[in-house]
């Protein structure tokens, strides 16, 4: 939060946060001007950092730094917000900065002033209630968080401290790919969900088909549960045997293109894939199965 220089003539000069320079300022006999204060207030309600500049005992000038928030930024954490994942700035600047660049990126909350200790604490406190934490950074301050995050994505344009500590790390340097590394990890996942939702509904629904027909004779009771009315017991498994040979392949495309996300929350997602794949599981083995077997009965 503060550094300069030493001169040969005895100078010294320091740039750094407000409050670090109104202590170099006053332990060096100086007054820190109010008017610097306002200058402060002023560039950090702008949105941009205030560097104070001292030379011993007075205040030289602000130099308002200012972070520039990419195109679309905005959007993508809304993407993020939709999925149910809530975003925090975690920054060194005065809340007043903090505040300015969370309301314009679109971020859903901020800690301002943070130490590397303070963005250490802040993990481990969300860990321990049971979430999963990812972290971005590109600063030397950021390393040891990054390594307890459960996922740290460092930046490359970072230091190397970072680029270690994290688990990845973004070749382009861009805040939000945190959003494309989720959306490709829920994909994996969704899509595994949807095959073994579709696959378990889908044999449920064949033996539901197939049974009644090949122990109908043994069982008359299971005359009530036959509503395919399948040829013999015969046709009905050499049906469902075609109809899996059918289905198989047909699953594959499908399984490598994935399943087209939406940014839904987990539980929406699951809602879906039940009724969509669940369902469809159930229903399609009925028609196709009673269609193979009208075949084979005029084959056979």
């Amino acid at each position: 939060r503060l550094s300069g220089i030493d001169q040969p003539d005895g100078r010294r000069i320091r740039k750094g946060a407000p409050d670090a320079i109104r202590r170099f300022v006053t332990e060096n006999g100086g007054a820190y001007p109010d008017e610097t204060t306002a200058l402060v207030e002023r560039v950090a309600r702008g949105g941009a950092t205030p560097l104070v500049v001292a030379e011993d005992d007075r205040v030289l000038g602000v130099v308002p730094l200012s972070d520039i928030i990419k195109s679309g930024i905005k959007e993508r954490f809304q993407r993020l917000h939709a999925m149910g994942i809530r975003t925090v700035l975690i920054t060194g600047d005065n809340p007043l900065t903090a505040a300015a660049i969370a309301a314009e990126a679109g971020v859903a909350d901020y800690i301002a002033e943070a130490t590397p200790e303070d963005k250490l604490e802040y993990i481990r406190c969300e860990q321990a209630q049971g979430r999963l934490v990812a972290m971005m950074g590109d600063g030397t301050n950021d390393a040891p968080a990054l390594a307890q995050a459960d996922l740290g994505l460092a930046m490359n344009s970072g230091t190397q401290a970072a680029k270690e500590a994290g688990n990845m790390v973004d070749l382009d340097s861009d805040p939000t790919k945190l959003l494309e590394v989720v959306e490709i990890g829920k994909q994996l996942l969704v899509t595994r969900g949807a095959l073994t939702t579709f696959s378990l509904a889908n044999d449920v629904a064949k033996y539901f088909a197939i049974l009644p027909a090949i122990f109908i004779a043994s069982v008359p009771a299971m005359q009530a549960l036959d509503i395919m009315q399948l040829n013999s017991p015969a046709t009905a498994v050499l049906a469902a045997v075609i109809f899996n040979a059918l289905v198989i392949p047909a699953l594959i495309p499908f399984a490598l293109r994935g399943v087209s996300l939406r940014p839904l929350s987990a539980d929406a997602l699951l809602r879906r894939n039940l009724l969509i794949y669940g369902l469809g599981g159930l229903l399609l083995p009925f028609p196709a199965i009673k269609l193979i077997d009208l075949g084979l009965g005029l084959v056979m």
